[in-house]
């Protein structure tokens, strides 16, 4: 079977990863924007979408592919849903995991247990071409807990303190094929494949 080509509006090669082994065994095959030399797009929107969309739009300009792009990022109830959309660059603009963990940790360590419920949500969108009128958008949300001391060496960003009761592990500790069935990101992605007619 020849895979369709979509273009992912991200330069994330974990991003890359967890797509294209969600996909195995669909018609369809991601391909890193790295590829097509895109210039990253300026995240400059106040929700989700917003930046999914401007992602996606700047990286169907460059290819002329379909692209599929995300904004996803991790909210503390607590601290009023931040890091949010500011997840990538919480502790600074050019951060790294490492400093965007190190950074949550410390707002959170005066937090008690209780009050340590946080999800992660992962707004995905498709779009055919660059000026498409109707993009397909998904959503996937996945409630768990932050714990201040990370723990598990798969995944990345802030799988290794992002705890899930149903599995008491972290995200980072889950093997990449279940993690790819509970997480935010797989949701929305099986959900959007579901929609697209390319």
């Amino acid at each position: 079977m020849e895979k369709q080509q979509i273009v992912l509006a991200s330069n994330n090669p974990g991003k890359v990863r967890e797509i294209n082994a969600c996909l195995a065994g669909t018609r369809f095959h991601i391909r890193p924007q790295s590829e097509f030399n895109v210039i990253e797009a300026e995240e400059t929107g106040l929700t989700f979408i917003e930046n999914a969309l401007l992602k996606a739009r700047n990286a169907a300009r460059y290819t002329q592919f379909p692209v599929i792009a995300d904004d996803s990022g991790i909210e503390v109830i607590a601290l009023k849903g931040r890091p949010g959309i500011y997840s990538a660059r919480y502790a600074g603009p050019g951060a790294s995991d490492a400093d965007n963990l190190s950074k949550l940790i410390e707002e959170i360590r005066p937090l008690p247990e209780a009050e340590r419920t946080a999800r992660f949500v992962c707004v995905m969108v498709f779009l055919r071409h660059a000026d498409d009128p109707t993009p397909v958008i998904s959503q996937g949300v996945w409630d768990g807990l932050v714990i201040d001391e990370p723990r598990g060496l798969d995944g990345f960003g802030y799988d290794p303190m992002f705890y899930v009761p149903t599995h008491n592990c972290t995200s980072a500790e889950l093997s990449p094929a279940i993690k790819n069935k509970l997480s935010h990101r797989g949701q929305a992605l099986d959900n959007l494949i579901k929609q697209i007619k390319v």
